[in-house]
């Protein structure tokens, strides 16, 4: 669906059958990575390199457009790589969080 509001459109899709929400690009065979959905500045990153994750468990809130949107994990994994910090600037190419994932 397309909504234009102000003039500005906005395109809404469907939820995907599994609850994890997709970001822009063509990220979602890459359950390895955490992408953001949009462009925008990270607000919050609630994992440490380390840490076990779950599927569905938030790892990073990132605000867009005057709104946050929580990023969760799509598998379950170990917390490989942080590439980015509370307060960076992000796009939907670079990956926000990378995962080892669990067997």
């Amino acid at each position: 669906y397309f909504v234009d509001i102000d003039s500005v459109l906005f395109e809404l899709k469907e939820p995907s059958s599994d609850g994890v929400a997709g970001g822009a690009g063509d990220h979602g065979t890459a359950k390895d990575k955490v992408f953001a959905p949009m462009p925008g500045k990270i607000v919050k990153i609630m994992v440490a390199v380390g840490d076990e994750v779950e599927i569905k468990q938030p790892l990073v809130i990132v605000e867009a457009m005057k709104m946050e949107n929580q990023v969760n994990a799509k598998a379950k994994g170990k917390v490989k790589k942080i590439n980015f910090a509370a307060g960076d600037q992000v796009d939907t190419e670079r990956p926000i969080i990378e995962l080892e994932l669990a067997e």
